[in-house]
């Protein structure tokens, strides 16, 4: 996945306040692998922190 897609697919989490379940695999996964750049890893971080405080909807 290119970064310009990592953003793509943050900046549609964050707007429609929804992440669905390929999209939490697709991340977890990208993060797991460890090379992405600090910063889709901070915005990673974000949408996770998002998820935990209740701030995004998981749809299916």
């Amino acid at each position: 996945m290119s970064m310009h897609s990592i953003d793509q697919t943050i900046d549609k989490i964050f707007s429609t306040r929804r992440i669905t379940r390929y999209d939490q695999h697709l991340l977890m996964t990208l993060f797991s692998q460890g090379d992405i750049s600090d910063s889709d890893k901070a915005l990673i971080n974000r949408v996770y922190e998002a998820l935990t405080q209740g701030q995004l909807k998981v749809v299916e």
